[in-house]
């Protein structure tokens, strides 16, 4: 499992959050930005890249009838989605986008009981390895 994650300064925090959670180092290679201005909307998102599982069958099986389920009651999540690459080339199987009303609610749910739970069932079901974004959403 990797953090990637092209983060704003409040950001870092989701991704320290995820990482102290989950024992993940976040990826050297993001790079901070400055915080946007304070007038436009804005929201933060957590990203599930899900590689290709050796059994699909059982990853949809778990992810349905488990994880998305243990996911939904996360504090403060506002979406969950989910979508799947339209071809195989693609390297990954399923992406997961759970929204929250800002960058602090998403550090909170990364915090809570909730969101240990649902970074610690990650290994029941996601061997082929799943990469995390934790990001800033801003409307443009």
């Amino acid at each position: 499992m990797r953090i990637l994650s092209r983060r704003s300064a409040i950001s870092v925090s989701a991704a320290a959050s995820f990482a102290a959670l989950s024992g993940i180092a976040p990826a050297a290679e993001a790079q901070t930005q400055p915080k946007p201005a304070a007038a436009a909307a804005q929201s933060a998102s957590v990203i599930a890249l899900y590689k290709k599982p050796a059994d699909k069958a059982a990853f949809d099986a778990y992810y349905a009838n488990h994880h998305a389920p243990l996911a939904k009651t996360l504090p403060g999540l506002q979406t969950y989605t989910i979508s799947r690459p339209l071809t195989d080339k693609d390297p990954y199987y399923l992406v997961a986008v759970l929204t929250f009303p800002s960058m602090d609610a998403l550090n909170a749910a990364l915090k809570s009981s909730q969101g240990q739970a649902v970074v610690a069932d990650l290994k029941n079901f996601a061997q082929a390895g799943v990469e995390i974004l934790a990001i800033d959403n801003v409307p443009v």
